[in-house]
């Protein structure tokens, strides 16, 4: 429920009710007028002009649906987070594969461990070349796939 002015006696009343309590203009009439903004008098929506004043009344430009935008192609591609980069993983496996580097790159964290707990038996360094071989040979999207 909101209060309202009435546009004969700008008198306040509810829109609820069905007349103005203080002149008795119906409030099925209300809705059809506005204020001149000039002189204040109520004027009929569909005039022109003023019946008072003669002031010229703006009518409101008529609604235009605005389309939706149409969509794009995205020129920048998206990159994934977390990408990992197989030629990184090859050069950490063959530089540093003793110790386990390439694993904790790889996000492979319990065999980054293991390397480094053996790293003093060789053995990690001998794998890691195997892995330097299979990650060179390895297709990209396996890759990806498998890591990323």
């Amino acid at each position: 429920m909101a209060i309202i002015d009435c546009p004969e006696c700008t008198h306040k009343i509810s829109d609820q009710s069905l007349s103005c309590t203080n002149c008795g203009c119906p409030t099925s009439k209300m809705k059809f007028l506005i204020r001149c903004p000039e002189c204040s008098k109520s004027i009929s929506n569909q005039s022109i002009s003023c019946t008072n004043c003669g002031f010229p009344i703006a009518k409101p430009a008529p609604f235009k649906a605005v389309p939706p935008p149409l969509p794009t192609q995205n020129p920048i591609p998206i990159v994934q987070g977390n990408r990992k980069s197989k030629g990184t993983a090859a050069l950490l496996a063959f530089l540093l594969g003793g110790l386990g580097i390439h694993k904790f790159y790889l996000d492979q964290v319990f065999w980054g461990i293991l390397y480094l707990l053996f790293c003093w038996t060789f053995i990690p360094v001998i794998i890691s070349m195997f892995e330097v071989i299979i990650l060179l040979f390895m297709d990209e999207s396996e890759f990806n796939k498998r890591f990323s």
